[in-house]
């Protein structure tokens, strides 16, 4: 004989198919907030880290544009002391010069000269005097002129005072080359 099933086996069917949905459902949801929890932690432990290496890279961009400061004045520094150090060399070097210039002009000064004022400005040498004759200034001009120490005079005036000739002249000064002043 044929049995006939009266249980609610429909119903049964859709609560275990309704269950089985929220189930996969709750599941599905715990499922995706643990990947977005999991990303977010991710994502903050990144930026963290990534946080911590700009500040790093910060320090040591501070540090080191403290030290290209500290090179920079060093380097003005030493700037400083070479040309400070290049002005004295001049200074040594052209002291003998000097001393060599004055002793020239007293070899080329003939007798019946009497300087006045020398002046000295740039390579140039200003020399005001007195002349018994005017013979004795055109002496002084060729001897000046023959000088390997000066370059060629320029007389600017001739006046008579008291018996005497005043005279004003302009000699450029050279630098001889090693041969010329050993002779």
């Amino acid at each position: 004989m044929r049995t006939i099933n009266l249980r609610p086996w429909r119903e049964e069917r859709n609560a275990f198919l309704q269950k089985r949905f929220y189930t996969q459902l709750i599941v599905t949801a715990l499922l995706a907030a643990s990947i977005v929890g999991a990303s977010y932690y991710y994502l903050t432990v990144m930026l963290n880290r990534q946080q911590d290496r700009n500040a790093y890279l910060t320090s040591e961009i501070s540090r080191l544009d403290v030290k290209l400061k500290e090179i920079q004045e060093l380097k003005n520094k030493r700037e400083r002391l070479l040309e400070r150090l290049t002005a004295i060399q001049e200074l040594q070097g052209t002291r003998p010069i000097i001393v060599r210039t004055f002793d020239e002009l007293v070899e080329v000064m003939p007798d019946g000269i009497h300087y006045q004022s020398l002046n000295r400005s740039g390579q140039e040498m200003s020399i005001n005097g007195l002349a018994v004759a005017n013979e004795d200034v055109s002496s002084l001009m060729r001897t000046l002129n023959d000088s390997i120490w000066f370059g060629e005079p320029s007389l600017s005036k001739v006046a008579t005072q008291n018996g005497l000739k005043s005279f004003n002249l302009r000699v450029p000064l050279e630098r001889p080359n090693v041969e010329e002043a050993a002779q």
